[in-house]
């Protein structure tokens, strides 16, 4: 069978779960994935590993969308309004999940490596599950004002580091000295040079403007940028999240009519966010949590429990409103595509031993995480008062 099929056997299976999960009143990102463990190769193999592999190009498509998307949160007014709170609070909980983790994690005499590698995956979060939540129940006030720039800023501190700590565990493995350059500046130079092409195609895409003035062809322009960002940042060994993402608050500062034309796009995009998510979820092997053990339930409680910890007390200390600051870090607990794919560099960067270990317990925590986390975030925006349609 086609590629076409199986895309629209995803489509299908996804749109037929939310009519189940509806009864119960779960977000529709949750009904995605359950819909794709189901048809996956672990449950009823309607799709297979090679099928689900092959239609990769989906999930690139989607978090470049995703990425671009979260830009739009970077509008000068949003960050004068709530800019040094955001980063302050974005800081503190990602720092917080490192350091528990790592903390915790050494403490219970778990292999060093793979401690400090949990520890650097465990600083993002989901984005594209936040969103998606955000949307559905068109969610509105000072809690999502607050968490979307918060998700979109911590997989910029996830990627920094993991390209730092990725360096100390390879230095811990060769017995090599620790060296400034390897370790800090080379990365940030990389994440420097992401948001700056980023940045710049976003000007591009602003001054395009000038030459199509409908909707639908700057539409279609958008489309096409974003899959040039994906590409360029492919070449270059760049992060193709920070280089969208730095492309969409660009580009929303400098047109005007930015906004009417992330309208049109958030409509066409829902079906590719639908896509994947189901196919997320039919890449999840199910029968790993029994080979988790007991550093995958570590690694589950001290993520969250970092993030929860610190992002409370960026709250406090920039004397964010209680709904904010008792809210957000709930919200803060899905983790997908971001941390699968760090997971999946540590497979080709570390050891065999290493990179297995460290793979299979975040494939578990992300099972557990991105079934969860849907439902808490919709429960913090609930208590927030902020869901606006059921």
């Amino acid at each position: 069978m086609n590629t076409l099929f199986y895309v629209a056997v995803a489509m299908v299976a996804g749109l037929l779960m939310t009519r189940l999960t509806r009864l119960v009143k779960l977000p529709n990102v949750t009904a995605y994935l359950i819909a794709g463990v189901v048809i996956g190769p672990y449950v009823l193999k309607l799709m297979d590993a090679d099928t689900v592999s092959s239609l990769s190009i989906i999930t690139e498509a989607a978090l470049g969308f995703i990425a671009f998307s979260i830009g739009d949160q970077f509008k000068k007014s949003t960050l004068v309004a709530i800019g040094k709170p955001a980063l302050i609070i974005t800081v503190l909980e990602s720092a917080g999940a490192v350091v528990v983790t790592l903390a915790v994690t050494l403490l219970l005499g778990f292999d060093p490596v793979v401690c400090v590698m949990l520890a650097a995956l465990s600083a993002s979060t989901a984005p594209a599950a936040t969103l998606l939540v955000v949307r559905q129940y068109k969610a509105a006030g000072p809690l999502t004002n607050m968490l979307l720039p918060v998700v979109a800023a911590d997989d910029g501190t996830g990627l920094i580091a993991y390209s730092i700590c990725v360096n100390v565990a390879l230095g811990m493995i060769n017995h090599n000295p620790f060296s400034v350059t390897n370790t800090i500046l080379l990365p940030l130079l990389q994440i420097v040079l992401a948001l700056a092409i980023g940045a710049g195609l976003g000007v591009l895409l602003a001054l395009t403007h000038r030459f199509f003035r409908s909707h639908t062809n700057r539409m279609s322009f958008v489309i096409a940028m974003v899959f040039i960002a994906l590409g360029i940042a492919d070449r270059l060994s760049l992060s193709n999240l920070l280089m969208c993402m730095a492309m969409g608050a660009s580009y929303v500062n400098l047109s005007n009519d930015a906004e009417r034309v992330l309208g049109c796009i958030d409509d066409w995009t829902y079906p590719l966010f639908m896509l994947f998510f189901v196919l997320s979820g039919a890449s999840l092997n199910v029968t790993i949590i029994t080979k988790v053990g007991l550093i995958g339930v570590t690694y589950i409680l001290t993520r969250f429990g970092g993030k929860f910890l610190g992002s409370w007390l960026g709250g406090t200390i920039t004397h964010q409103p209680a709904v904010v600051k008792d809210n957000i870090g709930w919200a803060l607990m899905p983790q997908a595509g971001v941390a699968i794919g760090m997971a999946t560099m540590a497979l080709q960067q570390l050891p065999l031993q290493y990179g297995q270990q460290i793979q299979t317990v975040v494939l578990a925590a992300t099972l557990v995480y991105e079934i969860i986390g849907p439902l808490a975030t919709k429960s913090a925006l609930k208590r927030a008062g902020e869901i606006h349609a059921e």
